[in-house]
């Protein structure tokens, strides 16, 4: 049993739809529901034509004919709200994993990412109410949590419109709720991918952008577990934080390419020494689950039942610097090794 896998989830006969379904999220996701139920549908929802054509060229290879009747590919865009309307027409549960998630783009291209996360978040919304989808769970990042980047600011501003949803839905009856974590381990676009390559080039010094800088690290199966088990948890409203360990990235680039020199290069723009879950300011409102914490929300005026835990005190955050868990050395190469696509054979008789 993994760290956040769920163990009281039934999705069997459920109609699943993931928007950025392609992404490397939206991929593991879907193949982890297919390998674990029998959905009725399983919807994918990206605007990427070629990445639907190779996800399902792919998928076709390693499921059988049976897992892959459940599949429907839609082309579409977060921005087009008709779109959405059609797509999530009897839809039970949508996960929204869209979003123009690079700092620096995003710094560049302001209203680019306006568009996507912000506006594309008040189309999902409106989407699953006028369709009455019973949940939503949408992903967030520990940028949104005191942002200094425009795209933290962009997802704090979708978590406040998913978080807020809820006083929308009467009795439609829909239920909103956030994941937030940090790093996922060799994600697109993520450090260990891009000191790899610098490796593979024949690279004899790697890139620091500041030798105090520590980040919170998540496997992209723990992600989906913390997904999955977040579905079976929530009431309506949270942001949920997984529970995860830090590591310095000095200490990274040593596990990746030990003895090799490093050079401290600058911070980049919109970028921090250390990631934050949960300020202080958001501690008030938290509860400790055990394995997670939940920022319940602020103001409710639905029907919900607070979730059972623990309460913090209000000078506790969660910041990558002060975190109690630390990965060293071989527990990043354990997570590396653990995280590996592994080939499976689904097709009737293999």
């Amino acid at each position: 049993m993994g760290r956040f896998e769920p163990t009281n989830l039934d999705l069997d006969g459920k109609v699943i739809l993931v928007t950025g379904g392609t992404g490397s999220f939206g991929r593991r996701f879907i193949e982890t529901v297919l390998t674990r139920a029998k959905p009725r549908k399983l919807i994918v929802y990206s605007r990427d034509e070629l990445k639907q054509s190779e996800m399902q060229i792919d998928f076709a290879e390693r499921f059988s004919p049976d897992q892959m009747l459940a599949m429907r590919f839609f082309l579409g865009d977060v921005r087009d709200r008709e779109r959405l309307s059609l797509a999530f027409r009897g839809v039970d549960i949508v996960i929204h994993a869209a979003a123009l998630k690079q700092v620096p783009a995003a710094e560049y291209n302001p209203s680019e990412c306006i568009h996507t996360n912000i506006m594309g978040a008040e189309n999902v919304v409106r989407a699953c109410l006028a369709n009455r989808v019973k949940q939503v769970v949408a992903l967030s990042t520990d940028k949104a949590c005191n942002p200094i980047n425009l795209y933290g600011a962009t997802k704090l501003a979708s978590d406040k419109t998913f978080v807020a949803a809820n006083n929308l839905s009467g009795d439609i009856g829909t239920r909103f709720a956030v994941v937030r974590y940090g790093n996922v381990v060799g994600s697109r676009g993520s450090v260990i991918p891009f000191f790899n390559r610098l490796i593979q080039r024949g690279a004899t010094e790697l890139p620091i952008t500041d030798p105090r800088m520590t980040r919170f690290l998540i496997t992209l199966g723990e992600g989906v577990d913390f997904v999955l088990s977040s579905l079976s948890t929530m009431h309506g409203g949270e942001i949920f934080v997984p529970k995860i360990p830090s590591m310095k990235i000095t200490e990274m680039a040593e596990v990746l390419a030990p003895g090799m020199a490093q050079k401290v290069v600058g911070i980049r723009p919109g970028e921090k020494l250390h990631e934050m879950m949960i300020s202080a300011d958001d501690a008030r409102n938290t509860v400790d689950l055990g394995d997670r914490y939940a920022i319940e929300p602020a103001f409710v005026e639905y029907t919900r039942e607070p979730l059972k835990g623990g309460r913090l005190n209000d000078e506790f955050s969660y910041v990558s610097d002060t975190n109690p868990e630390w990965l060293d050395g071989p527990g990043l190469l354990k997570m590396l090794d653990e995280d590996k696509p592994k080939e499976r054979r689904r097709r009737a008789g293999d």
